[in-house]
């Protein structure tokens, strides 16, 4: 597959730019949870209105293709004055394979290097 810039899309054709990414282990259950944070979507500035089911899915995409993801909550936090300005978009998922795991890392790891992230152990 030709090189591509990693991205993540909730609709096709409009990038996100996530502002961070929270990495965790279910202290129960061993299922890594990824906390994915957005400051704004793009793909809202586009449209007047929008459902919850318009954001059920995401595709992360890099050069070894699409990762489609199926989002377990989706919180929309507000602020500002009048308590109507979109803050940030928490949009949270499971990943339990192994090997899901590792093509995770790998797009993670490509989307740090293309955006300037870093990884930070807290």
């Amino acid at each position: 597959m030709a090189s591509t810039n990693p991205s993540v899309q909730f609709f096709a054709g409009v990038s996100e730019e996530i502002a961070d990414v929270s990495l965790r282990r279910e202290p129960r259950t061993g299922k890594r949870v990824v906390v994915m944070i957005f400051k704004q979507l793009k793909a809202l500035e586009g449209f007047q209105s929008f459902t919850k089911q318009s954001l059920n899915s995401m595709v992360l995409a890099d050069e070894e293709g699409e990762i489609r993801v199926t989002p377990t909550s989706t919180k929309f936090i507000f602020g500002g004055p009048e308590g109507d300005d979109l803050q940030q978009v928490k949009c949270e998922f499971a990943i339990e394979q192994d090997d899901h795991w590792e093509r995770f890392m790998r797009f993670m790891h490509r989307y740090a290097a293309a955006n300037g992230m870093a990884y930070d152990e807290s």
